[in-house]
């Protein structure tokens, strides 16, 4: 079940970057503003910082009763990671079966590294690789075999490659077991990708 004061800092945090404003600056300016009626003060702070309905209403509710985690217009602690948040996405990727294939996701990654800059985006099962959209996805498929997902149309046909059905995230596939496997081929098949997504 979730804890109610552990939601309520987590809005308030938004509601602080959201501003730029600490929740006191805030609830100082409604007083400012003369307004002495609960919705009149929440619709002001609607209007004056772009806040949500939710927002504004928590804003004016706490006033004169700020938690003591942010009372005296300080930052509400952060939460602490998840031990899952806090892991590096891969050793949660590769962990028990699949942590041999680690050496092979590394050696695609290689590859990868020498295209040019991109965004990681780590997913439950695989990486997302993107520029301005995907252009690939690595993770394990197996305990023996890496995938490797290609965002491009126009990639020649191979024994190596599967092609996929229309309207996917990925037009091909291909699965590779070992560092050996990580060639000049598979990195000509991500540079059209990665081309591709430029």
């Amino acid at each position: 079940m979730a804890d109610p004061q552990a939601a309520l800092l987590t809005q308030l945090r938004n509601i602080q970057s959201k501003t730029g404003r600490t929740i006191g600056e805030l609830q100082d300016a409604v007083l400012a503003s003369g307004l002495t009626r609960h919705g009149e003060r929440r619709s002001w702070l609607i209007e004056r910082f772009a806040l949500g309905y939710g927002d504004a209403n928590t804003v004016v509710a706490l006033i004169g009763k700020l938690p003591a985690e942010v009372a005296g217009g300080g930052t509400p602690p952060a939460a602490a990671p998840t031990a899952a948040e806090a892991a590096d996405p891969l050793d949660v990727l590769y962990a028990g079966a699949k942590a041999g294939l680690r050496p092979v996701h590394d050696a695609v990654m290689a590859l990868v590294a020498r295209l040019g800059p991109c965004e990681q985006a780590p997913k439950k099962s695989y990486i997302s690789l993107r520029r301005q959209k995907q252009f690939a996805m690595v993770g394990p498929a197996t305990r023996e075999l890496v995938e490797i997902g290609f965002n491009a149309k126009d990639l020649p046909a191979h024994p190596r490659l599967k092609r996929l059905p229309p309207g996917g995230m990925c037009q091909a596939t291909t699965r590779v077991g070992s560092v050996a496997e990580v060639d000049g081929e598979l990195e000509s098949w991500l540079k059209r990708a990665y081309d591709a997504a430029g």
